[in-house]
């Protein structure tokens, strides 16, 4: 299993990301205050629909949904189904610890 969270600072909320591979699928269930991620909080995502960035299963449920085009949940999501799947080594992600975004100068 792996466990994600994502501080959104800009939007002030905070969403805990779980999910875990099943067959060719990852269940991922999300605890959040959004209620625009809360509309598709638990999905089972086909493993082969994560790769594109354009036309993958997250994404499109994201854009049903309505999220902004800058919501770090999609990208964190997609995130942890490299892990699941093993396209991205759990070692590598435990090390770097977090990913962030700085905005140095606005």
């Amino acid at each position: 299993m792996t466990e994600i969270t994502v501080n959104s600072t800009l939007c002030g909320f905070v969403h805990k990301i779980r999910g875990k591979m099943k067959g060719s699928k990852i269940i991922v269930d999300i605890e959040t205050p959004c209620e625009k991620i809360k509309k598709f909080s638990h999905m089972e995502i086909p493993m082969m629909e994560t790769m594109d960035i354009k036309d993958n299963y997250v994404t499109d449920r994201a854009k049903e949904a309505q999220c902004s085009s800058n919501c770090l949940v999609p990208c964190a999501i997609l995130n942890l189904c490299k892990l699941e799947s093993g396209f991205v080594a759990k070692s590598l992600a435990k090390k770097a610890g977090s990913i962030e975004i700085v905005f140095d100068e606005v």
